[in-house]
């Protein structure tokens, strides 16, 4: 068990000396990342096809990523909005890894990109532990999911900076108990901020735009408890909750852990990305306005 634990901890130390590296050459251009976590169907694509058109309409410079085991779908979406949009084909892999973007983006993010936004993969447990050298990590639930969700999921709620609610619309059709939930987010990531969305009805468009672009621009972003707990600093001038809180060893409940390629009951392997190069690590670029291939 302490072979497994110990090759565990050096793949995701590993991960945070590719985030670090990221993150400067990055800062140095000029580009933040923003990183998306949710649940599969929580309305990361259709919140992020409103933001990346607003950014568009502004004249914002932006680009997007978006990462799925299969299908171009959401890349074909985003790419709606006349922005750069890449689609990486997982393969099977649940999460993306900091060295596995860094390839993607090399000679694709157009230089003069500001903001750059990662739509992760859709899954609450593997995302969570990778830091992705973002300024800014967003957890998403929509109000379906139930209040309880933080509690579910703490590390990814725990380590995020902002904290979207989507498909408010329909809110009072399910029940969902915002007060509750405001809670329990503030049980796990006390003092993180709440934003309340709706696609449907333009609820809290371009905040998340707004928030990308006061991060990069050097406004303060929240802290959480539990990457203060890590002590993973960086040094852009605040705390980054990308999954420097490795105390748990990194295991799924159901016992599957990430160091030995152990695989969800979806087939979703755990075993750490080569690069963009490797299985699991397909790409698919778009201009504005259209969708084509690399690998």
């Amino acid at each position: 068990m302490c072979r497994v634990v110990d090759l565990q901890q050096a793949v995701l130390a590993k991960n945070d000396a590719c985030a670090h590296t990221l993150r400067e050459n990055l800062a140095a251009r000029g580009t933040s990342v923003i990183n998306l976590l949710s649940s599969p169907g929580s309305g990361k694509t259709a919140l992020l096809e409103r933001e990346l058109a607003l950014a568009h309409r502004r004249g914002v410079p932006v680009a997007a990523l978006t990462a799925d085991l299969a299908t171009e779908n959401d890349a074909v979406r985003l790419a709606r909005s006349r922005v750069p949009v890449k689609q990486v084909l997982t393969d099977g892999l649940c999460h993306l890894e900091a060295e596995m973007l860094g390839g993607h983006l090399h000679e694709w993010l157009p230089a003069d990109t500001r903001l750059l936004f990662i739509e992760n993969v859709g899954n609450l447990v593997c995302p969570a532990s990778y830091d992705l050298g973002e300024t800014l990590r967003v957890v998403l639930a929509s109000v379906t999911e139930g209040e309880d969700k933080p509690l579910k999921y703490p590390t990814a709620f725990g380590l995020a900076h902002l904290v979207v609610v989507t498909k408010t619309d329909i809110a009072e059709a399910v029940d969902f108990d915002e007060k509750a939930f405001r809670a329990n987010v503030e049980q796990i990531n006390p003092g993180v901020e709440i934003v309340l969305t709706s696609a449907r009805r333009g609820e809290g468009d371009g905040v998340l735009l707004d928030r990308a672009l006061a991060a990069r621009d050097g406004a303060p972003v929240h802290i959480p408890v539990m990457n203060r707990q890590s002590h993973h600093v960086h040094d852009a001038g605040h705390s980054h909750g990308e999954g420097h809180t490795h105390a748990e060893g990194h295991t799924h409940g159901e016992g599957h852990t990430h160091a030995q390629g152990h695989s969800h009951g979806e087939g979703h392997s755990h075993a750490p990305a080569g690069g963009p190069d490797s299985p699991g690590a397909r790409s698919h670029t778009t201009d504005p306005g259209t969708v084509a291939s690399s690998r």
